[in-house]
Formats: structure tokens, C-alpha cells, sequence
């Protein structure tokens, strides 16, 4: 039997440079570490899309706002944490004598489609194409989907190893934890101060990297039900698919967040072992930048946050 989690409003979040992102059921903020060791902290107000309770249709949804947001985040977070260093090179420059002030939006765009296509190109094209090199040589019949997936993970796996070597990133997964501890502070219904989420856990059932990987396990159990043996075709419809399957993992994500039983543990257990690659311990800086963006964005603030 699976027992509910501690009923509290459904908070999230996404580390960015040098900060963090939370968002709560009625308003977001980005908590920024300056340059001058002071928190920049924006808040603003969230709007209810329709959509938000329809199973399936609402991990779209929650994806698509996801993927805008956190870039955005991203930019801006970058911008602040970096304010006294010229950010300019050529490249940059040559830009912004093209466009003007819109230099940067167009930097921003061109950077999220780069961004799109290299995910498609690895988790998508290139496990299809490298099954499919396989088939020639030894025929996979029904374990061809099987072997795409593990492919899949492969490259996953291979890609967050090789950025937990840049330090720049590995940092940002120590705001991941951050991130991580102060939520589960917050649901165990502790005040929020530093000494109290740094006896948390880093790792989250409710969490992106766990997401993602849910999204390469369900693809494989979708695709284990087509018969296309064409690579190109293949590619196609996983490309048309990946809207449902995104939705299909939301939900299952839901499930293991909200029950602690024995089967929402199983499910998360693999997501919780990734996530040894994604967060890392937080010093007690990132730990305030994490309370900081969190009081800002819980409706019961007043009664459980201490001083940072």
C-alpha cells in the first residue's frame, strides 16, 4: 500500500548560475548571489493555465512552462551573478551592431535552438540510427527497442558525468542540492534556517533529472509496441511522440512524489541513483540563496521561515 507524503502545496525548482529558481502554487522568484556576496531576489505571479488538471495533458503543459522559464532564468541569472565582468565578445558585438538591443533575444533564441536540436540529435536520431547499425549485423527482432533505450541511457549518463567535470557546472549542481534540501526542510515542516536543510537529503523524488530519466524508460515501453523498422520513419515518430510521453512520465513523477509506498519507491529509486551526477553538498551560502528564493514563493512563509 502506498502512504501519502506530508500534504503540503506542491513546491519546485531549477538551479541556475550562481542562484536558484523556485516556484510555488501562486508566485515564482529567482535568488541570485551577486557579486558582492548580497541576494538579488525577483518574485513575480503566477497565472493558472487551463489544461493544469487534465492527466497527461498537464505534464505537457508543466514542461513546456518549464523548459521557457528555467532558460530564461538561466540568461538572467548569468546577467546578475556577472554584472561587473564584460560578458561582450566579437561574436556578441557583431550582433549587436546587426539588431541593436534585440542582440541578446536573438542570442537567447538561437541558443535554446541549438539546444532543442542537440537534444534531438542525441536521445532521439543517433540511438535510432545506432540500433538500426546494429540490426544489420545482429538481428535484434523485438529487442531492438530495448537496446535504442539502453543507448539512450548510455549517452544520458555519459553527458552528466563528463559536466560534473567542468567546474562551473558542478557548482551549479551544488545549488541543485541546495535546491533539493530546503524543499524537503520545508515538506518535513522544519524552519527554514541553514542548520536545519543542511541535515536533509540531497535528493529528490520530485526532481528533473528524475523526470528525464522516467521519460527514456516509458519511450522504451511505447516504442516497444512499433513496427517500424525504418530508421528515418522511426526518428519521425518518436519526434510526434515525445509530447505523450512527456505527459505519461509526469504522471507517474506525481505518483512517486505524492506516496512513499513500496512501488513509488521502486519507480524512483533509479532517478534518486542519477541524481548522484546532478547535485552535489551545497556550502551554506547556496543554502541561503535556497531559503531565500523558497520564503518567497510558500503561502505558509510567515510561520515557517527563520533567518537565513
Amino acid at each position: 500500500m502506498n502512504k501519502k507524503r506530508n500534504e503540503k502545496p506542491t513546491v519546485g525548482g531549477q538551479a541556475l548560475i550562481e542562484g536558484i529558481y523556485m516556484r510555488g502554487p501562486y508566485k515564482g522568484c529567482i535568488a541570485v548571489r551577486k557579486p558582492d556576496n548580497s541576494i538579488y531576489i525577483e518574485t513575480e505571479s503566477l497565472t493558472q493555465v487551463k489544461g493544469k488538471k487534465i492527466p497527461v495533458l498537464r505534464g505537457i503543459i508543466a514542461m513546456i512552462e518549464s523548459l521557457k522559464t528555467g532558460y530564461s532564468c538561466i540568461m538572467k541569472s548569468a546577467d546578475i551573478s556577472m554584472e561587473s565582468e564584460s560578458q561582450e565578445g566579437k561574436f556578441e558585438l557583431f550582433l549587436k551592431r546587426i539588431f541593436g538591443e534585440g542582440a541578446a533575444k536573438v542570442i537567447e533564441v538561437f541558443s535554446g535552438v541549438l539546444g532543442i536540436l542537440l537534444s534531438v540529435f542525441l536521445f532521439i536520431a543517433l540511438p535510432t540510427y545506432l540500433s538500426s547499425g546494429i540490426d544489420r549485423l545482429i538481428p535484434l527482432g523485438v529487442f531492438r527497442t530495448l537496446i535504442e533505450g539502453v543507448i539512450k541511457i548510455f549517452i544520458f549518463i555519459g553527458y552528466l558525468f563528463l559536466a560534473t567535470r567542468n567546474k562551473d557546472i558542478r557548482r551549479v549542481f551544488e545549488y541543485h542540492g541546495a535546491e533539493h534540501k530546503s524543499v524537503s526542510c520545508y515538506e518535513a515542516g522544519e524552519m527554514l534556517t541553514v542548520e536545519n536543510v543542511k541535515k536533509h537529503s540531497r535528493f529528490h523524488p520530485r526532481c528533473g533529472t528524475s523526470y528525464i530519466f522516467l521519460v527514456l524508460i516509458v519511450s522504451i515501453l511505447v516504442f516497444s509496441f512499433v513496427p517500424i523498422e525504418d530508421a528515418l520513419l522511426r526518428t519521425g515518430l518518436k519526434l510526434v511522440s515525445v509530447p505523450l510521453v512527456m505527459g505519461l512520465s509526469y504522471e507517474i513523477l506525481r505518483f512517486t512524489g505524492k506516496n512513499n509506498g513500496i512501488l513509488s519507491k521502486i519507480i524512483a529509486s533509479p532517478g534518486l541513483w542519477v541524481q548522484r551526477l546532478t547535485t552535489f553538498e551545497p556550502d551554506e551560502y547556496q543554502i541561503e540563496v535556497a531559503i531565500a528564493a523558497l520564503c518567497q514563493v510558500i503561502p505558509d512563509e510567515g510561520q515557517i521561515c527563520g533567518n537565513a
